[in-house]
Formats: structure tokens, C-alpha cells, sequence
């Protein structure tokens, strides 16, 4: 039998493979996988570059892609595994698409929604909770994100060198 825990972990690595996919194409490594009766039912990562969008983020395409393929806004009975802590406009719209769950690997200490710098997850002037489960494989999706900016200022520096 698979623990929770183990489950989490699992989902986990398919958002870090989404991260990965972000990190080829010169994008912020995040990616997101969302999970309806333990299958991924929808993908995304990062193409904010790539889009020239604000709006796209990890969560943001993964729940349109959900929502696309279930027909329906609503995405209750859903959990969301994110490799960083979602921002306030994701967070706003895993409100909005009724998400039942997150799962999120790092805490984004200067954007956090969920912890960090806010808290919209248990806002009781709003009118949907979600439960969260923090630091699934944080160090992970942690270093990830770590190595591609650390690259990004290597780049930066032989530049102007």
C-alpha cells in the first residue's frame, strides 16, 4: 500500500519533470501537474517568456488544460502539485477553480501566496478553502530553481565581461 506521503512524492517528480521542460526553454524551472482520482488530468509549466504573458504560469495552464478536459470550471476533487509555493494571482485562481488540495515542493519567499508572504489558502473572508501540504521535496524543487538563476547570472556576467 502507498503511503500519502509517497503518492505526493510521486506527483511531485511529474511537476518536476514539467519544471524541466521550463528550464529548456529559458523559462523559470516551476511546473505543475493537477490529479483527479490518482491520474494527471492536466500539465503546464512556465512560458512567460516564451508567451510574452504575464499570465503564464505553471498553475494558470494547468488548469485551463484541466478545466478543458473535464468541460467544467469547477475542478473540485482536484489537487494541484506545484515545485514552488503559488503567487497571488495563482493562488486567486485555485480559489476561483474550487481546487480541493495543493501540494507545493518550495516556499517563494518573495511572491508566496501560501505562506510566505500571505496566506489566501485558509482566508475566511473568502469563500473556498484548500487544504495544503507544504515542502513536498523541497530541497528539489528547490535547487532546480537555484541552478537555473545561478546560470542566468553566470550568462549575465561573461556578457559584460
Amino acid at each position: 500500500m502507498v503511503s500519502d506521503r509517497e503518492k505526493d512524492e510521486w506527483f511531485m517528480r511529474e511537476a518536476l519533470k514539467e519544471a524541466e521542460k521550463a528550464a529548456q526553454k529559458g523559462e523559470v524551472p516551476i511546473g505543475a501537474v493537477i490529479v483527479s482520482d490518482n491520474e494527471i488530468i492536466a500539465r503546464g509549466h512556465n512560458l512567460k517568456e516564451s508567451t510574452a504573458d504575464a499570465t503564464a504560469h505553471a498553475e494558470i495552464i494547468a488548469i485551463k488544460k484541466a478545466s478543458k478536459k473535464l468541460g467544467r470550471w469547477r475542478l473540485t476533487d482536484s489537487t494541484i502539485y506545484v515545485t514552488l509555493e503559488p503567487c497571488l494571482m495563482c493562488m486567486g485562481a485555485l480559489i476561483q477553480a474550487r481546487i480541493e488540495r495543493l501540494v507545493f515542493g518550495c516556499y517563494d519567499p518573495k511572491a508566496g501566496a501560501c505562506g510566505s508572504l500571505y496566506n489566501l489558502s485558509h482566508d475566511k473572508r473568502l469563500n473556498h478553502r484548500i487544504k495544503v501540504t507544504e515542502g513536498v521535496m523541497a530541497g528539489e524543487c528547490g535547487d532546480g530553481l537555484k541552478d537555473f538563476f545561478k546560470s542566468l547570472r553566470s550568462k549575465s556576467a561573461k556578457g559584460t565581461a
